[in-house]
């Protein structure tokens, strides 16, 4: 049941970005070049759009990578554009309620969703989606990925994947884990170790990622994976302790973290992603307007996190 799972994620994901590189000038830009302030358009507002407020949805809490991402964004389209534009956080029911505000606003380029992996998974998870991240919206741009990072409390006697996995093991079904909620990547990952590893710890969702890191950070739960740009930080204060991360390679801005493959831990590879989109039918012009804007503000250095 697991892998079939996991196959329909990557079928719906590939489905949608081959038909976003068709249909747009379609842009895979690195997650770490996002963030950067530069020179201005001088127009006095995107071509195709009216002058009033442009909203971007984040179907997720604030503080979340997809919020970050989508305020760098926003702050950077509107002193370019002199245009007013928000960012609106619609948090629920693993992304669905935010995304279905979007599919049925109205296709004039004046609200966007930032959208993530449950966009394409919750395909799997749910029954009855009130959206299809196929026909129900029109891609703008994929602006790359970000890390997941396998954390657990300072008190908690590991040091590395090895002894984690070795202490859940010596404690089977007497232990958990935090995620930012049911059915995301963060609670997907966990479960896919779980498999892999053959361990056995208990799941306790959270409404975002600001809850679940906390209950780690206080040893309420014994650790959980989070967003590398969450955990980081957390890390560096000895908050809590990252054991590794759950992608194919180590990561640039953190590059003494081994992956859990270099753990002997292979198969267990979840990485955020994050792209903008708006509903079906906004105009062309206007989707090539924001894939252009976006992805000279991608291109320009910046100094934030990357994942």
């Amino acid at each position: 049941m697991h892998e079939g799972r996991r196959s329909s994620l990557r079928i719906v994901r590939t489905a949608w970005t081959g038909r976003a590189k068709r249909s747009a000038n379609w842009s895979v830009t690195p997650l770490c070049l996002l963030i950067t302030l530069g020179a201005t358009l001088g127009s006095a507002f995107a071509q195709g759009l009216s002058s009033r407020t442009i909203t971007i949805v984040v179907p997720y809490t604030p503080g979340t990578g997809p919020d970050v991402v989508a305020r760098t964004v926003g702050d950077e389209l509107q002193k370019r554009w002199r245009q007013p534009i928000v960012v609106d956080n619609r948090a629920g029911a693993t992304g669905n309620i935010g995304t279905q505000m979007v599919a049925r606003a109205t296709p004039d380029g004046h609200t966007l969703l930032l959208a993530s992996n449950p966009f394409t998974s919750n395909v799997s998870l749910f029954t009855n989606l009130p959206y299809d991240p196929i026909k129900s919206f029109a891609p703008i741009i994929d602006m790359g990925a970000g890390a997941l990072a396998l954390c657990v409390n300072p008190a908690v006697p590991a040091t590395n994947l090895k002894e984690f996995v070795a202490y859940v093991k010596s404690h089977q079904g007497q232990l958990n884990y935090a995620s930012p909620g049911i059915g995301g990547l963060h609670h997907l990952a966990m479960e896919l170790l779980k498999l892999v590893a053959h361990i056995d710890i208990k799941h306790v969702p959270y409404r975002g990622s600001a809850g679940a890191a906390q209950d780690i950070v206080g040893g309420h739960v014994t650790g959980g994976f989070l967003s590398l740009s969450v955990a980081a930080p957390l890390a560096r204060n000895n908050s809590l302790r990252i054991l590794g991360i759950a992608g194919h390679q180590r990561v640039p801005t953190d590059p003494e973290l081994p992956t859990l493959a270099e753990q002997g831990i292979e198969g267990v590879e979840a990485e955020l992603w994050f792209a903008l989109v708006a509903p079906a039918g906004t105009p062309r012009e206007i989707i090539t307007r924001y894939n252009t804007a976006v992805n000279e503000i991608v291109r320009e250095p910046h100094d934030r996190p990357c994942s």
